[in-house]
């Protein structure tokens, strides 16, 4: 009596993955160049704001109505300290133009001495501007609490200490060490932008201001996003580099759903930014 064959259907075939899985890391991708490119609009509508309205003020002689938003923005007699203001501005603006061009893919592709100088410039301005950021706190002093300011503080410390590492590899020739030290200064030099689309999300979302005093700028939640203005996206970050190195599709779905929430909690921020801050003063 011979042996019967089994059927052929029976032989075990590994299963086939879900599309989930097949396309995390297209799907993170995508996730990031969104995140970008509203990160560059917001950006690009706030420089344009610091220039309609600080610029403008500037040139017609009114340097005083930098005090409407900014608090000791201009102050009669200090010289030095409205020098260090004025540039603080101009370096700001300049900053978020820099940082758009190192970021853009065909730019660093297309032009790598541009992208080699201008990120030089930005490594410069940027120490310039945590420098600056420190006089003016603790120099001239701002509205808000110790707290507040010790987080700026934390924030242009690890600026500068950013740029070096970013430099320093970048003189080294290690191109991965270097990218990855020059986007978590990106993240850090962008908190002040991060802050203020950070509490018009807040305000929307609670329909007024919940959590601290409006007129001593002070609170929990103003202590809560003075830190969470540069940990919060830096930990962003970290998520994203892992996720885009590593080979877990699960780890790479949680990366791209953090960077969609955030992308779209960034949208709310911006567009009531614009809306109530930044284009009615332009």
């Amino acid at each position: 009596m011979s042996a019967t064959p089994l059927p052929v259907a029976s032989a075990s075939r590994p299963s086939r993955p879900s599309w989930a899985t097949r396309h995390a890391s297209a799907l993170l991708g995508r996730a990031a160049a969104a995140w970008l490119a509203v990160t560059l609009l917001g950006q690009g509508v706030f420089a344009a704001y610091v220039l309609g309205f600080y610029g403008r003020a500037a040139l017609e002689g009114r340097p005083e109505a930098w005090n409407q938003v900014l608090a000791h923005g201009y102050v009669r007699g200090e010289t030095f300290f409205n020098l260090m203001v004025g540039l603080h501005l101009l370096f700001a603006v300049t900053i978020v133009i820099g940082g758009a061009l190192q970021l853009i893919p065909r730019v660093r592709r297309g032009l790598p001495a541009l992208h080699r100088w201008n990120g030089r410039a930005y490594l410069l301005t940027a120490a310039v501007l945590s420098v600056g950021g420190l006089v003016m706190v603790w120099g001239r002093g701002t509205i808000g609490d110790d707290s507040q300011r010790i987080a700026i503080t934390l924030n242009a410390l690890l600026i500068v200490a950013f740029a070096a590492l970013a430099w320093r590899h970048a003189r080294a020739r290690r191109y991965d060490a270097h990218r990855r030290w020059a986007l978590r200064l990106f993240m850090a030099v962008s908190g002040v932008w991060f802050f203020r689309i950070g509490l018009m999300f807040w305000i929307v979302v609670n329909q007024g201001p919940v959590g601290f005093d409006p007129k001593s700028f002070t609170g929990p939640a103003l202590t809560t996003l003075a830190f969470a203005q540069f940990l919060l996206p830096l930990a962003l970050l970290e998520a994203y580099l892992r996720a885009r190195a590593g080979h877990s599709p699960r780890a790479q779905l949680a990366a791209a759903g953090a960077l969609g929430a955030c992308t779209l909690a960034m949208a709310v921020g911006i567009a009531a930014a614009s809306a109530l801050m930044w284009l009615p003063r332009m």
